[in-house]
C-alpha cells in the first residue's frame, strides 16, 4: 500500500477506500487472509489504531470478517463484494458528472465526449 495520503480526508477513511478498492477489484480475492493489523499498519506507515479503525469499518460493511484464532479475511460472499463495487461505481459517476457540470457541460455534450473517447480507445 502506498503512503501518499491526502490532507482533505481522515487517514482511516483513505485506508478504507484503498482496501475496499483492492477487494472489489479482485486484488484481494474472496477468502483472502489479511495480514495482521500491525503488519498492515507498518506497510501503510500508519498507527495500528488507525488501521484497526479502518478494518472495523470494513467489517461493518461486511467486506471483511474476523475468525477469532485465525485473523481477518475478505468475505467470500460475492454479492456483498458486487454491491460494494456498484456503489463505488455510482459514486465515481456522480463525481464525474458533477465535475463536468461545473465545467459547463450539458448532458448531451457529456454523452458525446464519452462516445468520442470510447471510439478513440477502441
Amino acid at each position: 500500500m502506498e503512503h501518499g495520503f491526502r490532507s482533505d480526508l481522515p487517514i482511516y477513511s483513505q485506508l478504507v477506500q484503498r482496501l475496499r478498492q483492492d477487494i472489489v477489484s479482485g486484488a484481494l480475492p474472496p477468502g483472502t487472509r489479511l495480514n495482521s493489523v500491525r503488519d498492515l499498519a507498518a506497510d501503510a506507515g500508519v498507527n495500528p489504531n488507525t488501521m484497526q479503525r479502518a478494518l472495523q469499518e470494513l467489517e461493518r460493511d461486511e467486506l471483511v470478517y474476523t475468525q477469532r484464532t485465525s485473523g481477518r479475511f475478505v468475505t467470500e460472499d460475492v454479492t456483498i463484494i458486487a454491491r460494494s463495487r456498484a456503489l463505488i461505481a455510482k459514486e465515481e459517476i456522480r463525481s464525474f458528472l458533477a465535475a463536468m457540470h461545473l465545467l459547463g457541460y450539458q448532458r448531451q455534450e457529456i454523452y458525446q465526449l464519452l462516445q468520442e473517447e470510447k471510439e478513440e480507445q477502441e
